[in-house]
């Protein structure tokens, strides 16, 4: 109830106050969200099977937001961020179409 809740007022709060992202950071906040909902939907996934653990999620969390922004910096000092941006997306969406099917199991049974 306390993540819903949080998520409420940082909606309202992003909508009220208009937030800008500094020019430097602009190509790794898509990739930040993208790290977010891998973590998230993990989240989501271990509760339903019952080994959920705020503890691990939080780590979860913050790690893979920093390793997914890493490997893009890294790929933007190398000269190919774009490629490893769309490589970060994949595997990212893979785990998250990955999980999003186990939760759709265990949801409907199917």
């Amino acid at each position: 109830m306390i993540a819903a809740i949080g998520l409420v007022i940082g909606v309202i709060a992003g909508l009220v106050f208009h937030p800008t992202v500094p020019d430097g950071l602009a190509p790794y906040l898509p990739i930040a969200v993208v790290a977010a909902l891998d973590a998230v939907f993990g989240g989501v996934r271990a509760l339903l099977d019952g080994i959920f653990d705020d503890k691990v999620f939080v780590v979860s969390f913050v790690a893979n937001v920093v390793v997914a922004a890493l490997i893009v910096f890294l790929g933007d000092q190398l000269g190919v961020g774009s490629q490893l941006t769309t490589g970060v997306v994949v595997v990212l969406g893979i785990r998250i179409f990955s999980n999003a099917a186990a939760i759709r199991r265990h949801i409907f049974h199917a």
